[in-house]
């Protein structure tokens, strides 16, 4: 009777993590650049349960042996092994503000576990201890003239150091050259990850760090492209999420119910057995 708790239990926890995941998709569909995340969920292995017994062996002595029967497998429920990031190239919009710069994926690699390469545009943290990385193209120009995410961090160069220009007409060449009155004031840095899955780790507002603290090469000049007055959207599809997260949602339901009926077959055997 208590292993079935158990793997009802499991199930509500594994399907309120795939729900607060999915519930985090929805929340950044407009957010530009976003990569929806994905789940995968896992049946723990089966037990085979036995019955221990003692039986005696017909000798002068009476030996005894422990034998054991088969009573037969037993599930212990269902974990969340693991969450993605979905890389897949979101839609690209115009916007007609000079700021906004989409990075486009050119021709990626895919190593030899079929999982393919990802490019992000290079920032530095405000302190300037340490790089993030991001697919969020949409950039603005603070008070110094410095190009910046929306929340302050710098957008870096091929030189590791922040773009600086003296008013927002300037231009990006697919390249990411910055153009300032015909001339070059930088050109903006992308770095590649080849196995995103292993290397970075994706926090709040859509950055990613690195597993091991350590920056990420240079990306191939084939790999990627930018377009400038053009922002990546989220590539979060609304209608499937939101058919997941009701599916999710069934799911947990249906497991409380489960658990539900458990608890009250254990209180009137306890209530009957308590009377006896």
């Amino acid at each position: 009777m208590f292993k079935g708790f158990y793997t009802a239990a499991s199930g509500m926890i594994a399907q309120q993590r795939r729900t607060e995941l999915l519930t985090n998709n929805m929340a950044n569909a407009e957010t530009p650049g976003f990569k929806s995340d994905q789940s995968t969920i896992r049946s723990f292995p089966d037990m085979l349960m036995s019955a221990i017994d003692k039986e005696r062996i017909p000798t002068e002595d009476g030996i005894g042996a422990h034998t054991a029967q088969p009573l037969g497998a037993v599930n212990a429920g269902l974990y969340m092994q693991e969450i993605m990031a979905n890389q897949a190239q979101g839609q690209v919009l115009q916007t007609d503000l000079t700021t906004d710069i989409a990075l486009i994926n050119g021709n990626l690699p895919v190593n030899e576990e079929g999982i393919q390469a990802a490019v992000f545009y290079r920032l530095q943290e405000e302190n300037g201890a340490g790089q993030v990385y991001t697919r969020n193209g949409n950039f603005t120009l603070d008070g110094a003239g410095f190009l910046t995410s929306a929340d302050g961090k710098y957008v870096l160069d091929v030189e590791n150091e922040p773009i600086q220009v003296q008013s927002p007409n300037f231009r990006v060449t697919d390249r990411g050259e910055v153009f300032e009155n015909d001339v070059l004031v930088g050109q903006i840095a992308v770095a590649v990850s080849e196995n995103p899955e292993a290397q970075l780790l994706k926090q709040e507002n859509g950055y990613y760090y690195t597993t091991n603290e350590e920056a990420l090469p240079a990306a191939d000049a084939n790999t990627y492209s930018m377009q400038q007055s053009f922002l990546e959207q989220s590539n979060v599809d609304a209608a499937k999420t939101m058919t997941d997260l009701m599916t999710a949602y069934r799911a947990f339901e249906a497991n409380q119910k489960v658990l539900s009926a458990y608890d009250s077959s254990m209180q009137k055997a306890v209530s009957e057995i308590g009377k006896v």
